[in-house]
């Protein structure tokens, strides 16, 4: 199927999916906000892939949330500019950022990892999807700015709630008022990335790498992996391992644990199933 804002493809479990409207610095269409909750979902759903490439075109990885998405709605099905009253009109209003946090939040939803592969500038409305990612890695040029207070509104689709679990809360707390870019290899100081590449060729390069080791290892253990860090990231300790012990008693079946150890007797790869496709509603 062919997307306005993304380009797919998939190889050997790992997906690729790449914003391709570089002349525009990639910027969030109401379009965008319908096809990436469309292709996340459809690849989580299917089983196919084990891993997420998540990436871009051109100087800049994504410069936000685009004009029209103020201007002309955000494809969440709720047009506010219809309703005159005003308590329903701002009732609608809200129902568009909870269809924009939905959109991104998809990415955590996913039932494999996706990495972020970021060049340039990652602006606005980027920072609140990569923040919904697993793992984030760089170019070296790559730049981080909270735009929204630059523009006299107050982030609301994901930076504020996950950027302060992923580098300390104070610093970014400074990145939200004050709107300043954070480079780089600040924000692999920071732990906001996990490595910083030479350039967007390397950067490709080296995360298609990380996403090929983790598609080697058993996508059931990896969905397992993924829920209970994003269950233990909400929750304490003692919650988290009730969680993890509810998980086992159910997931934890012994065939790929079993093929782990028949490919290290006979000094191979192991070979696993996909997770399979999921048939949601029947």
């Amino acid at each position: 199927m062919g997307y306005t804002c993304f380009e797919t493809t998939e190889s050997e479990g790992v997906a690729h999916v790449s914003l391709c409207r570089p002349d525009e610095f990639n910027t969030m269409t109401p379009e965008f906000w319908r096809e990436l909750p469309e292709i996340i979902g459809e690849l989580s759903d299917s089983g196919r892939a084990r891993v997420v490439v998540l990436s871009s075109t051109g100087k800049h990885f994504c410069a936000g949330m685009d004009l029209a998405v103020f201007t002309g709605g955000s494809g969440a099905g709720v047009t506010a500019e219809t309703i005159t009253e005003t308590g329903r009109q701002r009732a609608a209003l809200r129902y568009n950022v909870l269809h924009l946090q939905d959109a991104l939040s998809s990415l955590e939803r996913a039932r494999m990892p996706v990495l972020a592969a970021i060049q340039g500038g990652c602006v606005g409305g980027a920072v609140d999807m990569v923040t919904a990612a697993d793992c984030r890695y760089t170019s070296a040029d790559a730049w981080f700015c909270i735009q929204e207070i630059n523009i006299g509104m107050t982030a609301d689709v994901g930076t504020l709630q996950r950027l302060p679990k992923l580098i300390p809360e104070g610093v970014a707390r400074e990145l939200a008022y004050t709107g300043r870019r954070m480079d780089a290899q600040r924000a692999a100081e920071l732990g906001l990335v996990n490595e910083v590449f030479d350039d967007h060729e390397t950067l490709l390069e080296g995360v298609h790498e990380i996403a090929a080791e983790i598609a080697s290892k058993s996508p059931l253990a990896v969905h397992g992996t993924k829920a209970t860090i994003n269950y233990s990231r909400d929750h304490s300790v003692e919650d988290s391992l009730a969680y993890v012990a509810a998980w086992q008693t159910g997931m934890f079946q012994p065939d790929d644990t079993m093929e782990s150890f028949r490919a290290k007797a006979e000094g191979r790869a192991p070979v696993f199933d996909d997770l399979g496709p999921l048939h949601k509603g029947l």
